[in-house]
């Protein structure tokens, strides 16, 4: 027999019902560029969740510009990045900490370099517009010298 104690009988509220949430603007397919695949090996546990981490603030950053971008580069395997033209040889594309995003107007550089407060609430740092023509590039850690009060943008 069920219990019928008072207490078993409240009723919980149900939450109000809220808006489904918003589609990423990046997938983590966009990311990996099919790479994880081509490359499953090198892809640990800690690459995927670096690359959970980069996916979702990229996807925030757009949405809160109010744009929709392509992924210029993702995550870069050791084979990939040194095939890449002026590729640091430690990139953080390799690691999942960085991602480059198509910007061939601009509009997202010159968003993000007048937002800086939404980049640190994001935990994203901007490589300067000036080095990237043609695509915006991000990472989820800092720059070397780096430090509270300086800017959230970078020169390479």
């Amino acid at each position: 027999m069920p219990d019928a104690s008072p207490a078993r009988r409240t009723r919980r509220k149900r939450p109000a019902a809220t808006a489904a949430a918003p589609e990423p603007c990046i997938t983590l397919a966009d990311y990996y560029m099919g790479r994880d695949r081509l490359y499953a090996d090198e892809l640990t546990q800690e690459l995927v969740a670096n690359a959970q981490r980069m996916v979702a603030r990229a996807s925030e950053l757009l949405r809160r510009a109010g744009l929709r971008r392509a992924v210029n580069s993702g995550w870069r395997p050791a084979a990939v990045n040194a095939a890449v033209k002026n590729a640091a040889k430690k990139s953080r594309h390799m690691l999942c900490l960085a991602i480059d995003i198509d910007d061939d107007d601009g509009a997202l550089d010159a968003w993000c370099m007048a937002h800086p407060d939404v980049l640190e609430e994001l935990g994203l740092w901007l490589e300067h517009p000036s080095a990237t023509p043609r695509w915006c590039h991000v990472q989820i850690v800092q720059y070397g010298s780096w430090a509270p009060g300086k800017p959230r943008y970078f020169y390479p």
